[in-house]
């Protein structure tokens, strides 16, 4: 039986969650290729797209980095082909380069890229506004609020982008990738392809030449998209009187709540702003115009305020606009409904409209994000550090074992991005002269460590690199990675061995070990400790969210405490394994969470041996 989402039709309305509703809109627009790397807050529509891929009429890969994908994304486009690339708003960083050549050349297949922004950093090392990136490459962009927006303006952009024969960014965020709506579905159109692929270097090759023409082109262009997108559905101005509201993304929904809630619908002018570049200038030049005092209501970067001021200014406009730094408006974290009130009634005027803010009860226990029970993460860390204590400085990199940051592992001192530790520990190390351990998971390791590795090895660094393989790309997930056996489809035939990598690289002495055994990985990492140059540590053991979800692996046993005993205590305080419980009385194993890994055990047997021998 076909997944809804493929076998939805015409005036059918499914609750969607946001991501899946860009799914189907990509769906209805006959998308034919989708590359991506997967990121919160995006992970849901490759891996949707993934699990559709068998009954799909579309080619579908999880890259190795995101530069790969819109690399991929971006030939498949210059073939001909409709293609959707997704990633999060930081992986963007990674593909700039591709981007912004891809605004030059055009795509003649159509090319949609997807960037989940993340404003309050719920899962990022940052909160950057990808709009600014979107004006600096030269790329329309489509900012939906809501699940049907998602799913419409999906669509709309893809088939804008064959028209067009540009390059587009769909501009989400946290709070519309993760909401869920009622979403009315539109009929499919069939996958076709733009034509036979065209040979004409004078385009497709930018050198120097080539590219100064290109970009007199992209801005023509741009110019012709801005007159043709001036009558967008997707931005409407409505109500009256001589106040005026502009907002945009997820910030409409936001707005449209607080004036049903202040009685203010239609008698305030409102501009919502779904196609924000390039920025509607006749639409809001109409707007500002007619009011005395404007409000901006944006998440992130003065991004529209900016473009509002200098249109009034260009145009001799006397209004007042009130943006970042009004009434609480910040570039920080994301808006809400009872802040958009409250910079309503200021702006306008009224009596305040100040309620309480939402929050979880003091009583409430904090759930710090943490390793799971049973993580081979922390076992490698607990070694490390009884190897390397404070000594060394620890160079970590994004995953879950970033986590490793919090005691009593302390196993993080910094962290830049993916694929950083290496090259980052390696400048950290000659610097400083201290030892240094970089820590690396494998679907990083992949994404963009290699190169740091290469690096290393040929500037003759000193670094102890430690390579978390636990068999999958665990944080965003469990997508697969080229390194993985297994994935949901079954056995990788074409797995890359890290080891092979590595040895490729110049790294003449690497260990592996299974983290587990505390006894082979400590003998491992003192050997490596007492060498020079680039060293590597393989601790490899699954992910034990991936062992029972893909290799079938459930835990035979559990752990217990017999009696609480000072190695008990002591093995609690330097391995904090959530399994652990500090009750009245003492120490307890919770049975429903262990794992089994008996990593307990041997930290306590290990703490044991360490008191004879001091004695």
């Amino acid at each position: 039986m076909a997944h809804p989402l493929l076998a939805g039709k015409p005036g059918d309305i499914q609750l969607l969650l946001g991501n899946e509703a860009i799914v189907r809109g990509a769906i209805e627009a006959g998308i034919e290729v989708v590359t991506c790397y997967p990121g919160t807050p995006s992970s849901e529509v490759p891996d949707t797209f993934f699990r559709l891929s068998p009954e799909g009429s579309y080619f579908f890969e999880y890259s190795t980095n995101e530069k790969v994908a819109l690399e991929v994304g971006g030939g498949a486009a210059l073939g001909g082909a409709l293609t959707l690339t997704t990633m999060k708003h930081v992986g963007v960083n990674v593909a700039a380069d591709p981007m912004m050549t891809l605004a030059y050349i055009g795509v003649p297949g159509g090319l949609v890229l997807l960037s989940a922004d993340d404003p309050g950093c719920h899962s990022s090392q940052n909160e950057q506004d990808n709009r600014i990136f979107a004006r600096l490459a030269g790329y329309p962009v489509f900012e939906p609020c809501t699940a049907q927006e998602a799913k419409d303006m999906t669509r709309e952009a893809l088939l804008l982008s064959r028209k067009w024969q540009q390059p587009v960014m769909l501009r989400t965020t946290t709070r519309l990738n993760h909401l869920r709506g009622p979403v009315e579905l539109a009929k499919p159109r069939v996958p076709a392809s733009a034509g036979e692929p065209e040979k004409n270097p004078r385009r497709f090759v930018p050198i120097p030449a080539v590219a100064r023409v290109r970009h007199a082109e992209l801005l023509k262009k741009l110019e012709e998209i801005r007159a043709e997108m001036a009558a967008s559905s997707f931005n409407e101005c409505s109500g009256q009187g001589d106040f005026g509201v502009v907002a945009t993304g997820i910030c409409r929904a936001y707005l449209k709540d607080a004036l049903d809630e202040l009685d203010l619908h239609g008698k305030v002018k409102a501009l919502t702003l779904g196609v924000t570049n390039p920025l509607p200038e006749t639409l809001c030049a109409d707007l500002l115009s007619s009011v005395k005092r404007v409000l901006v209501l944006e998440e992130g970067e003065p991004v529209i305020e900016n473009e509002l001021r200098a249109l009034a200014q260009k145009q001799g406009i006397a209004v007042e606009i009130l943006g970042k730094g009004f009434a609480g408006l910040t570039r920080l974290g994301e808006y809400e409904t009872r802040m958009t009130k409250i910079a309503l009634s200021q702006a306008l005027g009224l009596p305040s409209a100040a309620t309480p803010a939402c929050a979880a009860p003091a009583s409430l226990p904090q759930r710090p994000p943490n390793l799971c029970a049973g993580c081979p993460h922390r076992a490698a860390y607990y070694v490390v550090r009884q190897v390397y204590g404070d000594s060394a400085f620890y160079s970590s990199d994004i995953g879950c074992y970033t986590l490793g940051i919090l005691p009593p592992l302390a196993m993080a001192d910094f962290l830049l991005d993916m694929g950083s530790s290496v090259s980052t520990g390696c400048g950290f190390a000659k610097a400083s002269g201290k030892p240094v351990v970089a820590f690396i998971g494998d679907s990083t390791f992949f994404h963009s460590g290699i190169t740091g590795v290469i690096n290393a090895v040929f500037n003759n660094h000193d670094l102890l690199l430690v390579v978390l393989d636990n068999h999958t790309t665990a944080m965003t997930g469990g997508q697969p990675h080229p390194g993985v056996e297994v994935t949901a489809q079954g056995h990788n035939a074409a797995q890359v061995s890290i080891e092979g990598v590595l040895a490729a690289c110049g790294v003449r002495e690497v260990r592996t070990v299974n983290p587990m055994n505390l006894k082979a990985t400590r003998e491992a990492v003192e050997e490596l400790k007492n060498m020079t140059g680039v060293r590597a540590l393989i601790a490899r053991e699954p992910c034990i969210i991936h062992a029972r979800r893909i290799l079938g692996k459930k835990p035979v046993q559990a752990a217990y405490v017999p009696e609480v005993t000072d190695s008990v205590r002591n093995c609690l305080e330097t391995l904090a394994c959530p399994s652990f419980k500090v009750v009245e009385g003492g120490v307890i194993v919770d049975e429903t969470t262990c794992t089994g890994c008996m990593v307990c055990l041997q930290v306590s047997k290990d703490i044991k041996a360490r008191k004879r021998g001091a004695k």
